[in-house]
């Protein structure tokens, strides 16, 4: 199947539906399949043909899912940009896909004319805003149906990620990869139930909101947006328009959670949060449950496969066996219906039950490889399976437990120290907003523990009590030797913090607390 059939799907099963609600106006999927219908004709009257790729710098909006399904009814492919991203890395990824449109909205428009001179293969600029875009002629003699449908394993998208070996990689995601990620975001996040309100408050072009988008459209959902998240407007928005699922990566969560405003808002109409992107801490979990009302289901993944590679149902939310090393509201859920997971040793052995590996995964959803990457590709796919840079272990009953990154993991001696486990225990201190455990060089060691923290509002919190606080809850090699106050956590575009930015500030070689 293809991304295509999703919608053709919809218009069949849930014409009458809301697919769009926006400023008050409802726009049914017969009259969204419309406009995709009208938008592709825009592309091919602008010379858009199968294969080609159209880039897109825009918030988040009803144009941006006219144009996942617009281009994708053109045969095209289309490249979502990351809005946080410094012009150079705009101009890297434009170069890099060859891509010959771009789309930008109001808020990008003024770097055109810096992109304009750098990547000169672009052909057309669009303003999705503008006039010009919204009057372009469509030739009824263009008919769509002469345009050659895209195969299963035809590229749909090139979705830009550093990957599991650095360096900006376009993952290419085929029509067979994101029609499967569909199948998973219906069997537990979205379960088949039409009519209910998704906010699109994670950002459009990254996996994490653009996973469900299909899955969305099968489903028969109404998709509401907030350009960016914002803590305050995300719950404006949940009020006003009755929201009742919404992805909420953890440091979402814990700004919605931590916000002045959190008690003045009605955030009944919710009946599911979904979470994923980086580790859910303990406390944090607990802290949304009591607070939220409503069922938490953890997706884990990664651009590379799609967007969802295992689930953690809400029925194994459970924290009465909280305190045991393998307990399911730890773990990342089971394989995803579709999905194969192991977890190898250095040789592609698989290792005992509750033995740490590197988590490798194989499926209909495993993207076809990085474009222009074919060495990268040979690596990272090799024996078939996509190799995702995590370590993790399985227990008994098939819980996956990631532990941390390959290249987060630290080395204290002969120990490894998963950073996760760390952060939480962080994190449960009441002084503590916000927790990110990395390591620093040191002569003795190899590395030691640091602990970079964002203070709760008028907490005052020393290092030492900090550090007495994890000695008094772990094992002595996981405790850190040092912290860091620092006023913000960086992050990336979902959210997920960027502890390569934390090394290079915070990575100087450690002293011992009190030296």
């Amino acid at each position: 199947m293809t991304v295509n059939y999703c919608l053709r799907r919809a218009v069949q099963l849930h014409a009458n539906c809301i697919a769009i609600e926006l400023h008050g106006r409802q726009i049914t999927y017969r009259e969204f399949y419309e406009t995709t219908e009208n938008s592709a004709r825009k592309l091919a009257a602008l010379g858009a043909a199968k294969g080609d790729r159209i880039a897109v710098l825009m918030h988040n909006s009803p144009e941006y899912l006219d144009l996942y399904y617009s281009v994708a009814r053109t045969g095209a492919i289309i490249v979502p940009l990351n809005t946080r991203w410094h012009i150079n890395e705009i101009v890297f990824t434009l170069n890099d896909s060859g891509s010959r449109m771009l789309f930008v909205d109001e808020r990008f428009a003024p770097l055109v004319p810096q992109i304009r001179d750098a990547v000169p293969a672009l052909e057309h600029y669009i303003f999705v805003d503008s006039a010009e875009w919204k009057t372009l002629s469509t030739d009824p003699a263009i008919d769509l149906t002469n345009y050659t449908e895209p195969g299963e394993d035809d590229i749909a998208g090139l979705f830009y990620t550093s990957g599991t070996t650095g360096g900006p990689k376009g993952a290419m995601l085929t029509h067979r990869n994101l029609y499967t990620n569909a199948i998973h975001t219906l069997v537990a996040p979205l379960g088949l139930l039409k009519g209910w309100k998704w906010l699109h408050s994670a950002p459009m072009f990254h996996l994490a909101d653009a996973g469900a988008i299909h899955g969305l459209t099968l489903a028969g959902a109404t998709h509401v947006f907030l350009p960016t998240f914002d803590p305050e407007e995300t719950m404006r928005a949940i009020e006003r328009h009755r929201i009742d699922i919404v992805v909420l990566v953890p440091t979402m969560l814990n700004m919605v959670l931590n916000h002045a405003n959190f008690d003045r808002y009605d955030l009944s109409s919710l009946k599911r949060i979904l979470y994923g992107a980086s580790p859910m801490p303990l406390p944090l979990l607990r802290q949304a449950m009591d607070k939220l009302p409503c069922e938490f289901i953890q997706g884990y993944g990664m651009t590379e496969v799609s967007g969802i590679l295992t689930l953690l149902a809400f029925a194994d939310h459970r924290f009465e066996d909280a305190d045991r090393q393998f307990a399911p509201v730890k773990s990342a859920g089971k394989a995803a219906p579709y999905a194969e997971i192991r977890v190898v040793d250095h040789n592609d052995k698989d290792v005992p039950v509750g033995q740490v590996g590197e988590v490798i995964a194989r499926g209909p959803n495993v993207m076809k490889g990085y474009w222009n990457r074919p060495e990268v590709n040979a690596e990272v796919l090799r024996g078939g399976w996509m190799h995702t840079g995590d370590l993790g272990a399985l227990d008994e009953e098939g819980f996956l437990y990631i532990l941390d990154r390959k290249k987060d993991m630290i080395k204290t001696g002969s120990e490894n120290v998963y950073s996760p486990e760390v952060e939480s225990v962080v994190c449960a201190h009441p002084g503590v907003l916000e927790a990110a455990i990395i390591g620093v060089p040191d002569a003795t060691w190899g590395e030691t523990i640091r602990a970079v923290i964002v203070t709760r509002p008028g907490a005052r919190l020393t290092e030492c009590e900090l550090i007495q606080w994890c000695r008094g809850r772990l094992t002595a090699f996981k405790c850190p030797t040092s912290v860091a106050f620092t006023d913000t956590l960086p992050k990336g575009g979902t959210g997920k913090v960027q502890k390569n930015v934390l090394r290079e500030r915070f990575g100087q070689p450690a002293l011992s607390a009190g030296e």
